[in-house]
């Protein structure tokens, strides 16, 4: 369907796949313009939305002397709301003036429309050519603070998604402070709705929580300087009808990795705000005269087709117009890592020992992880020094590469860049790189503190370090970890008024990072990792084509984690290892075949001591290699269906992905708990062609709409923590 923005001199509409986002124009008496929120709705042909504006309520928009503006700024549909002028819901802008005072009334001056998308300076953002992106900018404008807001907008070809940012000028005499900018607001009705969030803890990241959503403020949000294992950059308000396969629901994914704020508040008028941005609690920006500020961007999708709509709109959008890297469309190689083979106790002859185990059984690469560098021995020192260890590898990171390649892998490195010990030679010869606020002794938090990578020469510093061993090695993957949360936010290379700064400037500091390192090394995979996935968001998948996932590598766990992670994300993008058992976060132990199962729905490797396992699963690594191999074109590029989850029934879990051509099918269902006096579930599939026939791997063949319609029962499988996969075929 041909999207398209049209302007008829009152609405605004962006008709985006099936859907339309709509704007209005509210004229007051005194003759300003005021922009509002009419609705992100199913597609309409001709759109007139005086009514949903409710102009005709409000005295202040009439001709002649306006009347109530009060009530009129408290209950009008803002598109961008600010606060201290009468509009008393949560909203989008709060600007403090030279003397002290916070308010701003935004009003209509101007707009354009252009095809293709501006890059957003600084930021990770989505891209698109041409000829399948539109985007449009409204210029609104603050006289009293000589201050202009042009709110952005992009639409993409055949999806239901609007992404939307902020820039902030001002073009006063003046510094102004910008308290609070956030990249999108929408309002809805509020009557009957539930909430959609992804909260966790370390270790059990993005678990799906819904809930009734009752009248006033609901807000998640981060104030770690990462987007967090504890709250995620999403937020979907829907029906309470709505279901995987229906019903309507409206929702936000920010492209941001750092502190951010989420809110669907409840009015007294029945509606339902809803808001994303950057989070305000440790934010305070100074906007010199002349000077401009970039929001981040709000991913804003809706679905009339309930989650799984919104699933592939979100899979296929980030897949086309986000991921940028060249492995976005490639089998990634199998690797293994050594963390959990060895902690810090291992050397070269170690690392080689497990290379020719991991050739023999065909994986590909071996990726060191900590305890390299300086002594590290444990976690509380050396963070900083990033010269190699010659008491672990006498002949360097680049001899054991040189090593392992001849083994016949590749090879991969872990870093920490963004810490620094107490207990290390960078420490001692610069305290005052650690982020700090004077007076205050700072604060450990996993014997380690923060580079203040907001000061350039920490920056180039860190550059280096990391740079130095890639130019040195034939490294061809770099995990890039990071431990802690922000504390002790003083910087000793910004001033006083500019320390509310440092949460975002620090952040726009790991983008410039890892844009610099990609630049350098574009060929290289890079994997993020924020102690497990407390950075798994859009923004860092603008640099790494996958993210590790939870450092949870338990497969009963991770059917939670991987279920909450797979709502948003391609599944290529999870970082997922087969690991040791017992499990060493929980202590469980689970069929070697069964985590190899749940390590399929994303990028795949090993998390173990390939020497030291029993035979049976040594010998069960081919098969998981060569299952690997088989599926892995299907499950990076196919459409993801969620059919049934552990979480709900407390029994089972059930996904299944579709090639394109609906060719492929692969169902993967692993039987959690078995109960007594049960039969096996029945699942019913998703999205075949109802008149192909589709044949399993034993011969066994059903038509699609039976499969869909009628369903297919499961294998009895014995015992809990049980898995089994259903490839079908077809061939018409």
């Amino acid at each position: 369907m041909q999207n398209s923005i049209e302007f008829d001199g009152h609405i605004f509409a962006l008709n985006a796949g099936d859907s339309s986002y709509l704007m209005g124009l509210a004229k007051s008496g005194e003759g300003k313009k005021y922009l509002g929120h009419i609705g992100f709705v199913k597609r309409v042909s001709r759109p007139s939305g005086a009514d949903a504006l409710r102009t005709s309520e409000y005295s202040f928009i009439s001709e002649g002397k306006p009347g109530d503006k009060c009530t009129f700024m408290d209950g009008f549909p803002f598109e961008y709301p600010a606060g201290g002028v009468g509009d008393f819901r949560e909203n989008a802008l709060e600007i403090e003036n030279e003397a002290g005072c916070t308010a701003a009334e935004l009003v209509y001056v101007s707009h354009r429309v252009y095809d293709g998308k501006e890059k957003l300076a600084g930021l990770p953002a989505t891209f698109g050519d041409s000829d399948k992106v539109k985007t449009l900018e409204i210029t609104l404008t603050d006289e009293v603070l000589s201050l202009d807001v042009i709110l952005m907008y992009s639409i993409f070809e055949e999806r239901n998604v609007v992404v939307r940012s902020a820039k902030l000028f001002n073009r006063g005499e003046h510094a102004l402070y910008i308290r609070k900018a956030l990249s999108a607001c929408l309002e809805f009705d509020g009557r009957d709705k539930e909430l959609i969030t992804l909260p966790g803890s370390w270790a059990r990241e993005r678990y799906i929580d819904r809930q009734q959503l009752g009248f006033g403020r609901h807000i998640v949000g981060s104030k770690r300087g990462i987007s967090s294992h504890q709250d995620h950059p999403f937020i979907a308000v829907l029906d309470r009808s709505t279901t995987q396969e229906s019903g309507e629901l409206v929702a936000m994914n920010f492209v941001y990795s750092g502190c951010f704020m989420a809110c669907a508040e409840v009015t007294q008028h029945n509606m339902c705000r809803m808001l994303m941005g950057l989070g305000t609690d440790t934010f305070k920006w100074k906007l010199e005269s002349g000077a401009e500020f970039t929001t981040p961007e709000v991913v804003v999708v809706r679905s009339s087709n309930g989650l799984d709509e919104m699933t592939h709109d979100l899979h296929e959008l980030y897949r086309d117009h986000l991921i940028r890297s060249p492995y976005l469309h490639k089998k990634r190689p199998i690797l293994i890592n050594n963390w959990e083979a060895t902690y810090f106790n291992f050397n070269e002859e170690k690392l080689l020992d497990i290379a020719w185990e991991a050739k023999k059984n065909g994986i590909e690469m071996l990726v060191m992880d900590d305890g390299w560098f300086g002594v590290r021995d444990s976690d509380n020192c050396s963070l900083g020094d990033w010269k190699v260890d010659r008491r672990k590898l006498p002949d360097g990171v680049d001899g054991l590469c040189r090593k392992v390649n001849e083994i016949g892998l590749e090879m991969g490195i872990w870093f920490e860049p963004e810490m620094i010990s107490p207990d290390s030679d960078l420490y001692r010869a610069h305290p005052d790189w650690a982020l700090q606020i004077p007076g205050r002794e700072p604060q450990l938090c996993r014997t380690q503190f923060v580079l203040d990578i907001t000061r350039k020469e920490v920056r180039d510093y860190v550059y280096e370090s990391v740079a130095t061993v890639l130019r040195s090695s034939n490294i061809r993957y770099v995990k890039w970890d990071m431990n802690r949360p922000l504390t002790d936010l003083g910087s000793s290379g910004l001033p006083a008024d500019r320390q509310g700064e440092i949460t975002h400037r620090y952040m726009l500091a790991v983008y410039e990072l890892q844009e610099r390192l990609l630049g350098e090394f574009p060929e290289l995979l890079l994997e993020n990792c924020t102690s497990g996935g407390g950075r798994f968001d859009p923004g860092m998948l603008f640099y790494s084509p996958q993210f590790w996932c939870s450092d949870d590598t338990d497969a009963m766990e991770r059917l939670y984690i991987q279920e909450g992670t797979m709502l948003l994300y391609p599944l290529s993008t999870m970082g997922a290892h087969v690991s040791d058992c017992p499990n060493h976060i929980v202590g469980r132990t689970t069929d070697f075949e069964v985590r190899g199962m749940v390590a399929l729905a994303g990028t795949f490797g090993y998390e173990l001591d390939i020497t030291r396992i029993s035979d049976d699963d040594r010998a069960m690594i081919s098969d998981q290699v060569a299952m690997y191999h088989k599926y892995n074109d299907l499950v990076r590029e196919g459409d993801y269906y969620r059919i049934a989850s552990a979480r709900e029934n407390g029994s089972y879990d059930c996904w299944e992905v579709v090639s394109k051509d609906k060719t492929e099918v692969l169902v993967t269902f692993i039987r959690q708990r078995a109960y007594a006096a049960t039969r096996p579930p029945k699942i019913r599939l998703k999205a075949l062609s109802p008149e192909r026939t589709y044949t399993l791997d034993d011969g066994r063949s059903f038509y699609g709409d039976t499969l869909m319609n009628l369903g297919m029962v499961t294998d009895k499988l014995w015992g809990d923590n049980k898995g089994k996969l259903y490839h079908f075929t077809s061939n018409m």
